[in-house]
């Protein structure tokens, strides 16, 4: 088969997936999926200023989803992704003769700590931290995320630590590592988490490797690293 008649070919196919796609997260919130909700608010305007709770509530729709995948994909609504994947062979011919890339690029990565309660967890990332909750999923819940900028932790609630504590402290063993982009930076959330009286596991030290950085200790004896370059 022709390398164009190839490209059409993997273009329906992946209209085909898109659907599924919105299949999917239309089930996810017939089923009060919790962290469907907080992806249903970051790509479908109306729901913005929803909580979770009246997302899953809210009258959802096939056509909602659609939309919302549209919007994921980087087009204004359903009609214009299908036009785009159409036309979108008409653009890739051209370029056919470039090199595709030889591996996958990993876009981000979400460290999961393990807590044994994730309402106090929360509200320290929160309050201590400055970190927004992204979602909370379970009644009682038993799985949330957090972000602070481009930084996400998951956080999954387990009944007794998984990692002797005098172990860990001694060892210093790391839970997450976040890092800052500049000097500045890390002086000043060191200085933004001392105001707010967290505990530190080391406070803010200029390491031989050339980075500066320090550790919180989080209600479960996590040890969460922030860093960022010493000059």
């Amino acid at each position: 088969m022709p390398a164009y008649d190839l490209i059409v070919e993997a273009c329906m196919h992946n209209l085909e997936n898109l659907k599924k796609k919105a299949k999917l997260i239309l089930r996810w919130h017939r089923e009060r999926h919790y962290p469907v909700a907080a992806q249903i608010r970051e790509h479908s305007p109306r729901f913005l200023n929803m909580s979770d709770s009246e997302i899953l509530a809210a009258s959802f729709k096939l056509s909602d989803a659609q939309e919302m995948v549209a919007r994921q994909q980087g087009f204004d609504g359903w009609q214009a992704l299908k036009a785009g994947l159409l036309t979108m062979p008409l653009k890739v011919k051209s370029s056919l003769s470039k090199s595709a890339p030889s591996k996958a690029t990993i876009a981000s990565a979400e460290p999961q700590l393990f807590v044994t309660d994730i309402k106090r967890s929360c509200e320290f990332f929160r309050e201590k931290l400055g970190f927004t909750l992204v979602f909370s999923y379970g009644k009682p819940p038993y799985y949330a995320q957090v972000g602070r900028d481009a930084a996400r932790l998951n956080l999954r609630c387990v009944e007794r630590p998984v990692i002797e504590s005098t172990v860990r402290d001694r060892e210093d063993l790391l839970s997450v590592s976040i890092t800052v982009a500049t000097a500045e930076e890390i002086k000043l959330l060191f200085l933004e988490f001392q105001a707010t009286g967290v505990a530190f596991h080391q406070t803010l030290k200029k390491q031989p490797w050339g980075a500066r950085n320090f550790v919180v200790k989080d209600p479960d004896g996590n040890l969460l690293l922030f860093a960022g370059p010493a000059n």
